[in-house]
């Protein structure tokens, strides 16, 4: 399937995609190891209408795979520090999920930092996230734990994963 799947950048066009995918991800994803209460907040706050919005003003890059013209997952990306990026997001719907598109997408993240100069790729990856084995083959090594404040006494506590480019 992997060779069928096409990359593009996203616009604000795609923003209802966007949350399409993460409401249909995310309850996937983090159901067994995030309370409803926080699966919701955090929907609410990464995935809102303004709040992708702002991500994209403010130098987050969209890519938007497609399968035969269907949106079927997403990754952004930006700039943290010099020669580092981040990989913000990263979601494949479940129905389509360990057939290569996440590979593909990451791949094409990727290449796109190293044509700006990056030398390393960072993400943060719940700790008890069944995806972090994805991560680990596809390069990444961790370097530290990171437990960050998202308002609401909610935590995400994560690891800080980073792939040499």
């Amino acid at each position: 399937m992997e060779t069928n799947i096409s990359i593009r950048v996203g616009t604000v066009e795609d923003i209802s995609s966007i949350q399409q995918i993460a409401f249909s991800t995310w309850p996937v994803a983090y159901s067994a190891i995030l309370s409803q209460e926080q699966l919701d907040y955090m929907l609410n706050l990464f995935y809102s209408e303004d709040s992708l919005r702002d991500q994209m003003k403010n130098g987050h890059t969209f890519l938007m795979a497609e399968l035969h013209t269907e949106i079927i997952g997403f990754a952004s990306f930006n700039l943290i520090q010099e020669h580092t990026f981040k990989l913000q997001k990263l979601y494949v719907l479940p129905g389509i999920q360990e057939k290569g598109a996440g590979k593909v997408l990451l791949n094409e993240v990727v290449h796109q930092v190293q044509n700006l100069g990056a030398k390393k790729l960072q993400l943060n990856v719940n700790r008890n996230n069944k995806a972090i084995w994805f991560y680990e083959k596809m390069g990444f090594v961790i370097i530290k734990e990171d437990d960050i404040n998202i308002g609401q006494d909610f935590y995400m506590n994560d690891y800080v994963m980073e792939k040499t480019i």
